[in-house]
């Protein structure tokens, strides 16, 4: 049997068509639920390699963003990242999962999810939370602002301020547009091995509506749920330094180094599904 059989649905909400897509087990109880975010400029396809490791464990879910894939955005639509977050409540209510469940976030996935589980519709339906390469996004202006007011760290703000200058080159006007068309589609293709077509063209809208938006996210809460954030030690665009203070609202918290890139979940998959799921480490004969 082929572990990734893939059920293909849509869902639509305000504003778009989302392609949603599940994997593994069907949904019963006692199956556990596991949804997978992903970032830019990816689909879900970047979650294959580790949805494979864990089919025969879990119902598997993932989707297109509304920036990316088989999604489709109507007239209208928007990218602030309320609409991401309802985006996520809306495959949450379309897709059957008893208990609760298990949120994965990567890149822009993984900004999202931090705005997922601390809404207030996240309670009693999110169970725990796996953040890689993607940090909340009033965590990263508090601690960017603190690096950049003490002589001690200031090195370290600075630092993430080079890891980040791609983002303002993602304000000019044109000009990224022209890059990924003539270059660095094919590039990002080449390295990750499948086709994302106009996918970095369609999310830029990203960078250019919630990084700059008007519109404050919603207040930071306390988080209780268990979070698990995993740093690439070699992630080129975030410091393993943005780790620090979380601690201070996230109550039950877990951080995991790995010595790979930002795209360390897609070449090191087995390593990947372990720390999502450690019971597999013990299935191979591991400590």
């Amino acid at each position: 049997m082929d572990v990734l059989r893939e059920r293909h649905r849509i869902i639509r909400t305000a504003g778009t068509d989302l392609a949603v897509f599940e994997f593994g087990r069907d949904p019963a109880p006692g199956v556990p639920t596991m949804l997978l975010l992903h970032g830019y400029p990816d689909d879900h396809r970047v979650f294959h390699p580790v949805l494979r490791e864990l089919a025969g464990t879990y119902h598997l879910v993932t989707f297109d963003s509304r920036n990316a894939g088989r999604s489709r955005t109507r007239e209208g639509a928007g990218f602030t990242l309320a609409e991401l977050v309802d985006d996520v409540f809306a495959v949450l209510a379309g897709v059957d999962a008893p208990g609760g469940v298990r949120l994965v976030g990567h890149d822009w996935g993984s900004i999202q999810a931090w705005a997922v589980i601390q809404d207030p519709r996240a309670d009693g339906r999110i169970v725990d939370f796996t953040s890689i390469s993607g940090p909340d996004l009033r965590h990263f202006s508090r601690w960017l602002r603190g690096r950049l007011r003490s002589p001690r760290l200031m090195y370290q703000g600075i630092g993430q301020m080079l890891r980040s200058s791609y983002i303002a080159a993602f304000q000019l006007p044109v000009l990224p547009e022209l890059l990924w068309t003539l270059g660095l589609t094919r590039r990002y293709e080449f390295a990750a091995r499948r086709n994302i077509g106009s996918d970095g063209v369609r999310g830029l809208a990203l960078y250019r509506t919630i990084m700059f938006s008007a519109v404050e996210p919603a207040p930071r809460r306390p988080i209780s749920i268990p979070v698990h954030v995993i740093v690439p030690l070699r992630d080129p665009f975030l410091s393993p330094h943005l780790v620090d203070g979380l601690e201070d609202w996230v109550e039950n918290l877990t951080v995991t180094t790995v010595p790979g890139g930002h795209w360390w979940i897609a070449s090191r998959p087995r390593a990947f599904a372990e720390l999502l799921d450690p019971a597999l480490r013990v299935a191979d004969g591991g400590a």
